[in-house]
């Protein structure tokens, strides 16, 4: 009988912790040393409705990020979406895909180890027997806890876990820690989880590339035209403002910024100069008014690329909110820099001794 790979489930208790960027940076270190890794997403979250089946650009950026032959990749067995769900109570009985994870598992018998995404938040994927604890039973396999720092609420969070989890939790890194308070992550949560029994392998700081957003994602979000500089969508933008002040005002609000994206109506061509002879990455334009040449000649000049939307500002400004809200990390600036961070704030030795793996003894 063939060898099982060995599994290990990156998990976090809610949406946007890092979850993906923690696979990434841990299968970087793991494949530099020789362990060979396939990677799951059993619980799927885009759902095409016209054709009715799962579209996972981020499983595909993963299996691309890490260079993993289709093979070495397992697609969703259920789409958490509106669809799925209904037809689920409809028949008025449990889902129970337990064993079609065990089988999914089993084609990956020729890995090292298997690195299982779980869904975004603790609890998803109860109805179909996925969620993150399930999944654990299910394949008797550790879990790494991904978790977003925000305050010392969230050590609350974790002994909930812990209690809830008990062995199969493996151990936690502590994501995006604000620069402020690292002193007491290091000082004080790390020290108080270790000694309740919870290992914290990774303490990595709080981000700005990381939390930026691509011009190009903006304009897809937007659906945007582009009315310059479309070779230049890869800019990183790291914060909106909205122009729709003074020009003395706006000048030295923009100057106080970094990477900006500016929000401003297409007839404020004094704040789109201003703007532009600042740190903008990017121009997005409503009211349906075109810019005057002398600002897109401008523009050009610059290397900044300007976006016109049929929304009004209330909405572009919402739409853009959301979006950096739910960030991605697909650009390849990131992929570099997570791999960089991870190699220098997260202990991959102390994770191959609790996971057991002997790399030099691999393949």
């Amino acid at each position: 009988m063939a060898k099982s790979a060995k599994s290990l489930i990156i998990a976090s208790l809610e949406a946007y912790s890092g979850k993906s960027a923690m696979i990434i940076g841990v299968a970087h270190q793991l494949q530099q040393k020789g362990v060979n890794l396939s990677y799951s997403k059993p619980v799927g979250n885009y759902f095409d409705q016209e054709n009715n089946n799962l579209v996972e650009n981020d499983v595909q950026f993963i299996a691309q990020a890490l260079n993993l032959s289709p093979q070495q990749v397992g697609t969703p067995l259920v789409g958490l979406s509106s669809q799925s769900i209904q037809a689920l109570l409809k028949t008025k009985q449990e889902q129970n895909y337990a064993q079609a994870l065990k089988e999914s598992v089993a084609q990956f018998d020729q890995s090292d180890l298997l690195l299982v995404e779980a869904p975004p938040t603790y609890e998803e994927g109860s109805l179909f027997h996925l969620s993150t604890e399930q999944m654990a039973t299910t394949l008797d396999a550790p879990i790494l806890m991904v978790v977003r720092y925000h305050s010392l609420l969230v050590v609350d969070q974790i002994i909930g876990a812990k209690r809830k989890l008990g062995n199969q939790l493996l151990g936690i890194a502590i994501n995006d820690v604000p620069p402020e308070m690292e002193t007491e992550v290091n000082d004080e949560v790390k020290p108080f989880l270790e000694a309740q029994g919870i290992p914290v392998l990774g303490i990595l700081p709080q981000s700005s590339l990381l939390h930026s957003v691509s011009v190009r994602e903006l304009a897809k979000e937007l659906e945007a035209k582009v009315l310059c500089r479309r070779d230049r969508l890869d800019l990183m933008v790291e914060k909106l403002t909205i122009g729709a002040m003074n020009v003395n005002s706006a000048l030295k609000y923009f100057r106080k910024g970094k990477n900006l994206a500016v929000v401003t109506g297409g007839d404020r061509s004094d704040l789109q100069l201003a703007a532009l002879e600042t740190s903008a990455h990017c121009l997005i334009l409503t009211g349906h008014v075109p810019p005057q040449d002398f600002v897109l000649s401008r523009a050009e000049t610059l290397e900044i690329p300007i976006l016109a939307v049929e929304f009004d500002t209330l909405t572009t400004v919402e739409i853009v909110e959301r979006t950096f809200k739910q960030v991605r990390i697909q650009e390849p600036i990131k992929v570099q820099f997570i791999r960089e961070l991870m190699t220098q704030h997260f202990d991959i030795e102390r994770l191959i001794n609790k996971l057991e793996l002997n790399p030099a003894l691999t393949n």
